[in-house]
């Protein structure tokens, strides 16, 4: 490893490392005397590239890739939330044949007219791709963020509660075993 003192165009010394063929550090290579220069010898591809352009081709590169696999999750919870939109939509027709019998016609209305609004929600979710829906969910905050946060909220308290419910009533299940 060289280092040589040299003046630069400021008169200042700069110091020139040449540790690495592949990477050179020239110190007072800018407009000061602290300016350093990075360049990385890009030799597959013959010229010169500088090692913050390397570290941005790498961050896109795991960037589109984290976009992809978010875009394939969000497919699945998309077919999964479809599918149990109608599966509430089935049970809320049949539902409504008990209302008729119990309550009255005019209630087993409202049942069906719920029912079909479900199921009309659900096909609608499903002809939409997940782009469409994440620019959907995007105007919708920008329109009105308070009513977003809040829902987020409720979903987040929803969910939390389901999960303490589940670890609960996995933790009493296996209190009354007995050991061996």
């Amino acid at each position: 490893m060289a280092d040589t003192n040299t003046p630069n165009s400021n008169g200042a010394e700069g110091v020139t490392f040449d540790a690495d063929p592949t990477l050179e550090a020239k110190a007072g290579a800018g407009s000061g005397p602290a300016a350093i220069n990075f360049e990385a010898d890009d030799t597959a591809g013959g010229g010169k590239r500088t090692a913050s352009q390397q570290i941005k081709d790498e961050a896109s590169k795991f960037t589109s890739q984290a976009a992809d696999r978010a875009r394939e999750f969000a497919g699945q919870g998309k077919e999964r939330a479809t599918g149990a939109l109608d599966e509430v939509a089935k049970m809320m027709s049949s539902a409504a044949d008990d209302v008729d019998s119990r309550l009255g016609e005019e209630y087993g209305r409202y049942a069906r007219s719920a029912a079909d609004s479900v199921t009309g929600f659900a096909d609608a979710l499903r002809g939409k791709e997940v782009d469409d829906l994440i620019d959907d969910a995007t105007a919708f905050v920008r329109k009105s963020p308070v009513i977003a946060v809040g829902t987020a909220a409720a979903v987040g308290f929803v969910l939390a509660r389901l999960i303490k419910s589940g670890f609960d009533a996995a933790g009493n299940s296996s209190a009354g075993t007995p050991k061996a």
